[in-house]
């Protein structure tokens, strides 16, 4: 079917034909990223360059990810510029931590997001998913944006499962502050490209403090409504998040996360844990809306089985419900690069890389590689279905990365997203509101611009 039928061709940046110049190339960045790569990235295994501060490769070879990420991970880390852009709240998190501190908090965190605890989940999920269908039923026949409607789920499902006294604030004041949070933390500054000194101040870095200010201010009251019920019903204390936050200890030295620690990573998990899944829904329902068929592959898999069966096995029969949901993060990944930078020389795909060079992994890049891909830039979740998805290479699709630092949470997030997408194809119909312009743009994640209006129509 790939080969011989044209398939929908999903709205994304036409690759340039040559790189852009210095002053162009800052432009775009600060703008949107995804408009600056070009044909050369799409169609060579390892492309490489010169910026202002250093030598940077782009890797799309899966054999070299996988040295990168997993065989060789030891030589390479987290680069100067990944964690500035992190730094804003997130510095001392799971995300951005890195040796011993990254496997102290990892080790602590990992009993959370088991698949026997992801299962676990499941009824709040199926909860919150139902209690998003009544909210739309209300709305059927108007102008929706479904992405601020499924945000707004993620941060219910939180509150359910891994947050058990709620994220501290109201649901809708939350999404509006990390939607500032992401649109301004994730800029890439100028100043940062000419690799000019940390200490010269980044004038539009400014307002996302203010932003940090309203989450510290709210997560620290988290933090001590917790430690005051850990003093004084520690036997009745929920074992979320939070508890075991505050609960683990280093196993050689005895001590605990310091604050910083524990407020970075509420924060890396009220951010992560709803922005990448709310993308990812607003997305599969925009490519559904485009497909008929699909449309009726998922609204006939889900009257067979959201009824019947053990709802913490859902996600492991909805089979072509889970093969859209790849699609979707195949076209529209939740990360849309990771950055590394060498230690010491290593060869990949016959590349000498050198030491300080950054080796950029850009998963957009990679899952629309018309080397590693079949009309690469078409949607056609039957690449994912059984038979075939066996046939992709393990470090060609990385939605939630690869190796040791692999997304915690990953299970979590397709559990809540089949569940959710499931139930919405059963009991609507979803058409692109007149006259809107789907654009993906790369605001640390990668998100639909202007959101993603949309009129519903409730099956009957």
């Amino acid at each position: 079917m790939l080969q011989t039928v044209t398939l929908p061709r999903p709205p994304a940046p036409v690759p340039r034909a040559k790189p852009l110049g210095l002053v162009a190339l800052l432009r775009v960045l600060a703008i949107n990223p995804l408009e600056a790569w070009t044909d050369a990235h799409f169609e060579e295994p390892i492309v490489s360059g010169d910026l202002p501060f250093g030598r940077a490769v782009v890797v799309s070879d899966p054999a070299a990810i996988r040295r990168v990420l997993l065989d060789n991970t030891g030589n390479y880390e987290k680069d100067w510029m990944q964690r500035r852009i992190l730094s804003a709240g997130l510095a001392d998190g799971l995300l951005s931590a890195e040796g011993h501190q990254w496997r102290v908090q990892r080790r602590a965190l990992a009993p959370l997001f088991s698949r026997r605890s992801v299962m676990t989940f499941s009824s709040a999920v199926v909860a919150e998913a139902v209690a998003l269908v009544e909210r739309l039923d209300r709305k059927s026949g108007t102008v929706v944006d479904v992405a601020a409607e499924v945000t707004l789920l993620t941060l219910a499902v939180l509150e359910r499962t891994i947050f058990s006294d709620g994220v501290g604030a109201d649901r809708e004041e939350v999404r509006l502050a990390m939607q500032r949070y992401f649109e301004v933390a994730s800029r890439i500054d100028p100043f940062d490209i000419l690799g000019l000194p940390a200490a010269i101040p980044r004038p539009g870095r400014l307002t996302v403090w203010s932003t940090l200010r309203f989450f510290e201010k709210t997560i620290d009251r988290l933090i001590e409504t917790r430690r005051r019920r850990l003093a004084e019903v520690a036997d009745n204390v929920p074992q979320d998040l939070l508890t075991l936050l505050l609960t683990t200890s280093d196993p050689q030295t005895g001590a605990g996360l310091s604050e910083a620690e524990v407020r970075a990573n509420v924060l890396t998990f009220i951010a992560a844990g709803h922005e990448t899944t709310a993308n990812c829904l607003t997305w599969s329902l925009y490519l559904l809306s485009q497909s008929e068929e699909w449309r009726a592959h998922l609204r006939a898999e889900a009257e067979r089985e959201l009824d019947r069966g053990d709802p913490a096995t859902l996600t492991d029969r909805l089979v072509e419900t889970r093969a859209v949901i790849d699609e979707a993060n195949r076209l529209y990944p939740p990360i849309s690069a990771i950055s590394r930078v060498a230690l010491g020389p290593d060869v990949l795909s016959g590349h000498v890389v050198k030491p300080g060079t950054m080796v950029v992994i850009a998963p957009y890049v990679l899952h629309r590689h018309r080397a590693l891909w079949t009309q690469a830039e078409a949607f056609n979740p039957e690449r994912f279905l059984p038979g075939a998805r066996e046939t992709i290479d393990r470090f060609a699709y990385l939605p939630f990365g690869a190796g040791p630092r692999v997304c915690i949470g990953s299970a979590f997030a397709l559990q809540e997203a089949c569940v959710t997408l499931a139930l919405l194809a059963r009991h609507f119909d979803f058409a692109l509101a007149a006259g809107h312009k789907v654009w993906p743009v790369q605001k640390m994640t990668l998100r639909a611009e202007g959101g993603m209006p949309m009129v519903l129509s409730r099956r009957r």
